[in-house]
């Protein structure tokens, strides 16, 4: 049975699942569907077009699923599309797609979007994702499987964040950054090798991070350029499946690479 408090404003258009509770003053908007077992949370807004799957919870003064923020808008219909459990903390805001980036934001399951997190138009996020407090992506970002971004950390337009990657705090972003890397800008943003602490905690065998420690080595320690590491990596690491996906990403960055 659902939980709805009468001084909630839910539209019309609005589809609820089973087991749905809406806390006082909180918004559900036009053309919104919540899956079983979500949770809005007082003043929590969401506003559709957009989807959420089960279980998600929108905590107080969330915005999720508004307008996009691009100059090119003009009312067009686009949405929001969001997987199941995800946690949106005080004060996140997320924005529907615009028609010129494919018209969806889309967001995956199991992420954690702590305080402050602003998702912009058109990004893509995946599963089990970390979002620091202010952390911040503008426009058709990219965010893989298992990501962290820090907190107060900008990531530019059309950056791609990497699987199991981690992002210090404070540190600015306009380059692709590489899976199984950790990545922090004291002075200037450099990769500093790999995650290898967060990708243990992940059940990465030794073996694995070993393999990819290695590839690491090639790309930043050794005298090799980007091109050279990618082919001794080739040579020496192949039977490597996350020595593969390191060499993909590398392979299809079209904003350079953090290094």
């Amino acid at each position: 049975m659902n939980e709805i408090d009468p001084r909630a404003v839910v539209a019309a258009s609005a589809r609820l699942g089973r087991d749905v509770r809406i806390g006082p003053f909180a918004i559900v908007g036009e053309e919104v569907e919540l899956g079983d077992a979500c949770v809005l949370h007082a003043h929590a807004a969401v506003r559709g077009p957009a989807r959420l799957g089960k279980g998600n919870v929108v905590h107080p003064f969330c915005s999720v699923g508004g307008d996009p923020q691009d100059l090119t808008y003009k009312g067009e219909r686009t949405e929001l599309t969001v997987g199941d459990e995800n946690v949106f903390h005080e004060f996140v805001t997320v924005n529907r797609g615009t028609a010129k980036g494919g018209g969806v934001t889309r967001i995956g399951s199991h992420n954690l979007f702590m305080a402050y997190t602003h998702v912009a138009h058109d990004c893509m996020i995946g599963d089990y994702t970390v979002f620091t407090n202010g952390a911040t992506l503008a426009g058709h970002v990219t965010v893989e499987d298992w990501a962290v971004v820090g907190a107060f950390c900008p990531v530019h337009q059309f950056c791609r964040i990497g699987k199991h990657s981690y992002i210090a705090a404070n540190t600015v972003i306009t380059q692709d950054v590489p899976p199984f890397s950790k990545v922090v800008a004291p002075r200037e943003t450099k990769c500093y090798g790999v995650n290898s602490v967060g990708l243990e905690r992940r059940g990465f065998s030794k073996e694995r991070v070993k393999a990819i420690e290695q590839a690491y080595r090639l790309l930043l320690r050794s005298k090799l350029n980007t091109s050279q590491a990618i082919e001794k990596m080739k040579e020496t690491l192949n039977g490597s499946l996350d020595v593969e996906e390191l060499i993909r990403f590398i392979e299809t960055a079209e904003r350079g690479l953090t290094k």
